[in-house]
C-alpha cells in the first residue's frame, strides 16, 4: 500500500506524476474544482463582508467521497495543483472539504512535471499560500457581483439570458468601438510614381520622393502622369548612398499572451485552442517509455528562466550551431507590471528534446505548438542578427527617387527559428554613377480602415491595457462568442447587433466599469491582495456601494425597447409587437 497521497486537478497530470514518483505515492485527480458559487443565485453574502457561499459542484460528491477514502491511513497528503491563484484555491477547497485535522498535509509547487522538478518540490514542500487564495476569492466574488448585478439590467432592456462581466464587457467594447471606426471610415486615394532603375544587368525599384525640391504625393492621377512626361527623358545619376548596420536581438521566450498571439499568426490556432494544446504539453506524454512534462507551466507573464535551463540552452547552441551563434551578453527584457516573477517563461523542459523527437509521441497540433515554443526558447539565447541597410538617392535636374535595400550579413538567432530574415539587396552603387530609369508607372494607394481585432491583436490590446491576466484571455473570447456577442469571420471578430446593443447600454450607464483603466486598477488591487498588502474584503468594500447605487438608478430609468410590426391584432385591432 502506498504511503502518501498526492492530489492534482487533472487525470493526465496525475498519470505523468505517478509514473515519475513511484509506488510509494498514490496520485489522484480532483477533476478540477470541487466547490463553486451556485449559479442559481448571487451566492455572495453582501451584508456579511462579501463572504462567498460555496457549494459542492453537482456530480462531485462521488469524487469527494473517493478522495476521503484514499486519504485515510496515509502518512501525508500532498496538494500538487497548478502554481497559480486558481490552483491554490483548488488546494484550499480540497483541504477544507476532504482533509481531516489528524492528516498531515503539504502544498507542493512546481512549474514543470519532470523528475528533477518533482524531487525538488517535494523536498521543499510548504503550506498553503492564503494570500493567493484570498486573491482568487476576491476576483471570483468581484466578477460574480458585477455579472449578477448587471445582467438583470440587460434582461430588462434587451432580452433575458444575457450576461455581463468585468473583463468580457471591456473586450466587447474594444471590438464594438473598432467596428464603429470601420463603418465611419472615409477612404482617401493618393498616387505615387515608381520606376525601374537599371544598373548594368541589375534592376531595382525606385520611388519618386521629391519633384523640384518638394515632397511628392499626388492627389490626382493626371498630375502623376504629367510629372512622368516631364522627367522620363532626363538623365539620372546616383546622388548619394548611405549604409547602416542594423542589429536585431531575439525576442524573449514565450509568456501566455505572446504564445497565443504567435500561435494565431503562425499556426492559425485560436487562443482557446492554444491553451488546450499547451495544457496537454505541460501535463506530459510518454516519450521513449518514460512519462514527462514537455513544457513548463503555460499560464505565466514572466520572462524568467532558471539557471539550469539557461546553461542547458547555451550548451546546446554551442554544440549545434557553434560559438559564433551563442549570445555573449545577457538580454534584458522589459518586465510586465505586476508579473509573477516566481514563475518561469514557457519553455521546453529539456532543450535536447527537439520537436522531431516529440512529434512521434503527440498529436500533429501539439507537435506544431511544441516546435514553436522550442524554436523561440533556443533563439532567445542566440546572437543578434546583423543586416546592412542601404539607402540610395537617384536624381535628375528636377526629380529625386529613393531606393532602399537590405542584405543579411549574419543570420544569428534566425538559424534556430528556421527561416531567413527578409532581404532585398541593392547592387553596388557609387555617387555620381550614371543610371537608367525605365518602366515608369503610377501606383495607387487607398487608405484602409483599421483592421478588425482577431485573437492575436485583441489579446495584445488587453495585455497592453492591463485588462485581465494570462489565465483570462482565452476564456474571455470564448464567452463573447458563446453569448453571440461576437462572431469569428475570416479569423477576425465581428460584433453582432446584440453585442453592439449590450456594449452601448453598459457604456451609457456604467462608463466607469467600461473604462479599461478601472479594470486595470482592479487587477492591481488583486495583485496587492496576493502580496498580502490589503485585505480581500477591502476590494469589494471600496467598489460595491457606488456600483450598486448606479445599478439601482439604471434599473429605474431603463425601459425595454418595443418594436411594433405592421400586422394588426385580430382581437384588439392594435399593432402587434415583435418579440
Amino acid at each position: 500500500m502506498s504511503k502518501y497521497l498526492v492530489i492534482v486537478e487533472s487525470p493526465t497530470k496525475a498519470k505523468t506524476i505517478s509514473s515519475i514518483l513511484g509506488e510509494d505515492y498514490e496520485v489522484v485527480s480532483s477533476m478540477g474544482h470541487i466547490v463553486d458559487l451556485p449559479s442559481s443565485k448571487l451566492s455572495v453574502d453582501v451584508e456579511n463582508n462579501f463572504q462567498p457561499v460555496y457549494r459542492i459542484i453537482p456530480g462531485k460528491e462521488k469524487v469527494i467521497n473517493e478522495l476521503k477514502k484514499m486519504s485515510s491511513g496515509k502518512e501525508a497528503i500532498y496538494l500538487a495543483t497548478d502554481p497559480d491563484r486558481e490552483g491554490e484555491a483548488i488546494s484550499w477547497h480540497i483541504k477544507t472539504n476532504i482533509i481531516k485535522k489528524k492528516n498531515k498535509f503539504y502544498r507542493v509547487v512546481f512549474h514543470e512535471i519532470t523528475e528533477d522538478a518533482l524531487k525538488e518540490a517535494f523536498k521543499k514542500h510548504s503550506r498553503l499560500d492564503m494570500n493567493k487564495v484570498n486573491s482568487q476569492i476576491a476576483r471570483r466574488v468581484l466578477d460574480r457581483v458585477v455579472g449578477y448585478r448587471l445582467s438583470p439590467l440587460l434582461w430588462k432592456k434587451i432580452v433575458r439570458g444575457l450576461s455581463a462581466g468585468r473583463v468580457q464587457s471591456i473586450a466587447l467594447r474594444f471590438i464594438v468601438e473598432r467596428e464603429k471606426e470601420i463603418l465611419s471610415f472615409i477612404p482617401k486615394t493618393t498616387y505615387s510614381v515608381e520606376a525601374n532603375c537599371r544598373v548594368g544587368e541589375y534592376t531595382f525599384k525606385v520611388k519618386l520622393d521629391k519633384y523640384k525640391g518638394e515632397k511628392m504625393v499626388f492627389e490626382d492621377r493626371k498630375d502623376a502622369f504629367d510629372c512622368i512626361e516631364k522627367i522620363k527623358t532626363q538623365d539620372f545619376t546616383v546622388k548619394g548612398v548611405t549604409k547602416k548596420e542594423i542589429k536585431r536581438k531575439p525576442y524573449p521566450p514565450y509568456i501566455t499572451s505572446s504564445l497565443q498571439q504567435d500561435a494565431f499568426n503562425r499556426l492559425r490556432f485560436s487562443g482557446q485552442r492554444t491553451m488546450i494544446l499547451a495544457q496537454k504539453l505541460y501535463e506530459g506524454a510518454k516519450v521513449e517509455e518514460k512519462s514527462t512534462g514537455l513544457i513548463t507551466y503555460m499560464r505565466t507573464d514572466s520572462f524568467h528562466v532558471s539557471t539550469k535551463a539557461k546553461n542547458e540552452a547555451k550548451e546546446f547552441i554551442q554544440n549545434e550551431f557553434g560559438n559564433d551563434y551563442l549570445s555573449q551578453k545577457e538580454y534584458h527584457h522589459k518586465k510586465k507590471k505586476g508579473a509573477q516573477l516566481a514563475h518561469e517563461a514557457i519553455r521546453p523542459t529539456s532543450v535536447y528534446r527537439n520537436y522531431q523527437q516529440v512529434q512521434k509521441f503527440v498529436s500533429d497540433e501539439e507537435a506544431k505548438l511544441y516546435e514553436l515554443i522550442w524554436r523561440r526558447f533556443v533563439a532567445s539565447f542566440m546572437a543578434e542578427s546583423i543586416s546592412e541597410s542601404t539607402r540610395a538617392r537617384i536624381g535628375s535636374k528636377d526629380a529625386e527617387f529613393l531606393a532602399t535595400g537590405r542584405r543579411v550579413v549574419f543570420q544569428g538567432y534566425f538559424k534556430a527559428l528556421g527561416y531567413e530574415p527578409d532581404q532585398n539587396p541593392l547592387p553596388s552603387l557609387e555617387k555620381g554613377q550614371k543610371v537608367k530609369l525605365e518602366g515608369f508607372e503610377v501606383t495607387e494607394f487607398t487608405t484602409k480602415p483599421p483592421a478588425r481585432y482577431n485573437d492575436a491583436s485583441l489579446i495584445k490590446l488587453l495585455e497592453e491595457k492591463g485588462v485581465g491576466r494570462p489565465s483570462t484571455y482565452a476564456p474571455t473570447v470564448y464567452t463573447l462568442i458563446k453569448r453571440n456577442y461576437i462572431k469569428r469571420e475570416k479569423r477576425a471578430f465581428n460584433p453582432s447587433e446584440l453585442g453592439i446593443k449590450v456594449s452601448d447600454l453598459l457604456v451609457s450607464h456604467f462608463p466607469k466599469i467600461m473604462d479599461e483603466s478601472f479594470t486595470a486598477i482592479m487587477e492591481e488591487k488583486l495583485d496587492k491582495v496576493e502580496k498580502g498588502k490589503i485585505e480581500w474584503h477591502q476590494v469589494l468594500v471600496d467598489f460595491y456601494p457606488s456600483f450598486n447605487k448606479k445599478v439601482e438608478e439604471a434599473l429605474l430609468v431603463v425601459k425595454k425597447e418595443v418594436e411594433y410590426s405592421d400586422k394588426i391584432c385580430p382581437k384588439c385591432n392594435g399593432k402587434m409587437v415583435i418579440k
